[in-house]
């Protein structure tokens, strides 16, 4: 990448989450701006402490989520030897996880 540009890590929009991103942001317009910029973020620095990285245990062990709102979060899954975050879940807590 050129130096230029800030871009170190390339998201990865599975089908299941462009769906439910879709659908997520119609019931939350208010939220679009915030989602954007998140995206961005993790774009730049998955590890910036505004988005709260933490992996998660149980039957999402392996993934990693990060906080879009308190009440909000978007489920990852980071890759960091090849450089992208393969996007899985957006949505409540109880709706994540």
């Amino acid at each position: 990448m050129p130096a230029d540009n800030p871009r170190r890590f390339g998201l990865v929009w599975t089908e299941s989450f462009a769906r439910t991103a879709r659908k997520f942001l119609r019931r939350h317009p208010d939220l679009v701006g915030l989602f954007e910029d998140v995206l961005k973020q993790l774009e730049t620095d998955p590890h910036a402490p505004r988005l709260r990285l933490h992996p998660l245990q149980g039957k999402h062990r392996g993934k990693q989520a990060v906080s879009l709102t308190y009440q909000y979060r978007i489920a990852l899954i980071l890759r960091i030897t090849a450089k992208e975050i393969v996007l899985l879940d957006v949505g409540s807590h109880d709706e994540v996880y």
